[in-house]
């Protein structure tokens, strides 16, 4: 007959995911970097990523959705947190990155970028000089995925955030490099980034494009 006592017995594992989504496809026939400018919302195309992404997500354990304070970000969120009976929380922390280019077309060849006065801006891609640090993105958004983490623990959470935000997180939480080429984000839109906890520590991550292209 064994000795051990039930209080000498493992505490049981406490597994929680949280799914960190980019938001679906923005209307925005200018071609602007819209950053954190208010009134840019989903395009026909990106509400029906949002749906096919709830729809994936409908048969979870999602207890808990949170969302950027951007329109595109929170009518991403909304038919997830439907599917579940839950109303969409907002994290000012899941927010786009601050970029000095606002408002205005970056594409290469065209726009701000032709000008030869906002070439300082490009001068230490590292940090980067022409917007909010990476390091200060990481912080907020590892802050922002430790709530959702607390909030859903035993079961799973959806945070709802943009492309360079997302990304920066993904480099963070597996000790990457957070500079990289803008080209080679593993973030399209409406892609999950899910990272995987066991109690506090993090064990690992996926990464699933299921909104269609």
């Amino acid at each position: 007959m064994s000795d051990r006592t039930q209080a000498d017995a493992p505490a049981a594992s406490v597994r929680t995911t949280v799914h960190v989504m980019r938001h679906g496809e923005v209307y925005n026939p200018q071609g602007i970097l819209y950053g954190r400018l208010p009134d840019f919302h989903l395009s026909d195309r990106g509400r029906a990523q949002a749906e096919a992404v709830a729809s994936w997500l409908a048969s979870r354990d999602i207890v808990y959705v949170v969302a950027s304070p951007l329109e595109r970000a929170q009518e991403t969120a909304a038919p997830i947190a439907a599917h579940h009976g839950l109303a969409v929380d907002v994290d000012g922390e899941l927010i786009e990155s601050l970029n000095v280019f606002q408002g205005e077309k970056v594409s290469p060849g065209d726009g701000a970028l032709r000008d030869p006065r906002n070439w300082w801006h490009l001068r230490n891609p590292r940090q980067p000089s022409w917007g909010e640090p990476y390091h200060q993105i990481a912080v907020r958004m590892k802050a922002a995925v430790d709530r959702a983490r607390e909030k859903a623990s035993g079961h799973e959470a959806v945070c709802v955030s943009h492309q360079l935000p997302v990304e920066t997180l993904r480099r963070a939480m597996n000790d990457q490099p957070l500079h990289h080429f803008p080209t080679r984000r593993l973030c399209n839109l409406a892609s999950l980034t899910s990272f995987y906890f066991d109690g506090d520590d993090y064990v690992g991550w996926g990464y699933a494009e299921l909104g269609g292209r």
